[in-house]
């Protein structure tokens, strides 16, 4: 789901952090918008240049950048949110469309402290730095299907997008929120297996880390369960269903799953 966005459209950016960062890049590079659309506000100077770099118009406050802005994009840390939208309530005027990405923040809080109910909510991910995040989109009560067509459309450029109910949003984040790290330390444990199989620590971390970039496109671009995927490379009596025997006698699938419930229960924890 994309949309064109309108002519003269400004986005915003109230916090402006390495998230802020990678989708306002991905933003102008795709030209979605151009970077001189896009305008946010900090008071560190290494953030500053981090935006002017690509042409983002760096404002004097928050509550400019709102003005300012018919989307704007709430990219501060979850525990100041409250406290950011209070300060901005002012500024949200029915035209603007608002859109959280602050994992925890339920929409009725979000609606309660901005005093506005043209309310979107994304859950990106970290790989959003590299063009690869996984995006959810939860929609408000008074959002349309264009407002969400015009978020789908920017976080299109940084990754892809899915559209679900905010009752799952909990399970995304212990999915995709967190799961970036799990992999990670996937990756990690493959590369020291190599090394203690005996290759080179760098030959090992590279080919660890391309070899779950290949796995992850497969089941992406062929479409075939990965468990079919599994069954093709491993013969019988070979090396991978030895490898795949340790993983089971490690319990590998249920320490992962185990994994997203615990991620998941905490971030119902935090949103109490």
């Amino acid at each position: 789901m994309a949309a064109t966005l309108p002519e003269g459209f400004r986005l915003g950016f109230i916090g402006a952090g390495k998230l802020a960062e990678s989708i306002a890049r991905g933003v102008a590079k795709s030209g979605v918008l151009s970077s001189s659309s896009i305008r946010t506000s900090h008071w560190i100077p290494e953030r500053k240049d981090a935006f002017r770099s690509f042409g983002v118009k760096l404002m004097e406050s928050n509550a400019q950048v709102a003005a300012d802005s018919d989307l704007i994009i709430i990219s501060v840390k979850p525990n100041v949110v409250k406290d950011v939208l209070l300060e901005l309530k002012p500024t949200f005027s029915e035209e603007k469309i608002l859109v959280s990405v602050a994992a925890g923040i339920k929409l009725k809080d979000l609606q309660e402290w901005s005093g506005h109910s043209r309310l979107i909510r994304v859950m990106p991910n970290t790989p959003s730095a590299v063009g690869e995040a996984a995006s959810v989109i939860s929609r408000g009560e008074r959002a349309s299907e264009t407002d969400v067509e015009w978020v789908a459309t920017l976080f299109n450029a940084i990754g892809k997008t899915w559209i679900a109910e905010e009752k799952y949003f909990d399970a995304i984040t212990g999915l995709s929120g967190s799961g970036p790290a799990y992999i990670f330390l996937a990756i990690e444990a493959m590369a020291d297996g190599g090394v203690a199989a005996g290759l080179p620590r760098d030959l090992a971390l590279s080919l660890a880390s391309q070899t779950v970039l290949g796995a992850a496109a497969m089941v992406n671009r062929t479409g075939k369960h990965p468990g079919q995927l599994k069954d093709d490379v491993a013969s019988p009596a070979g090396t991978t269903i030895a490898g795949i025997h340790e993983l089971e006698k490690g319990g590998f699938r249920a320490t992962l799953m185990n994994a997203v419930i615990a991620a998941t229960n905490r971030c119902k924890e935090l949103s109490k």
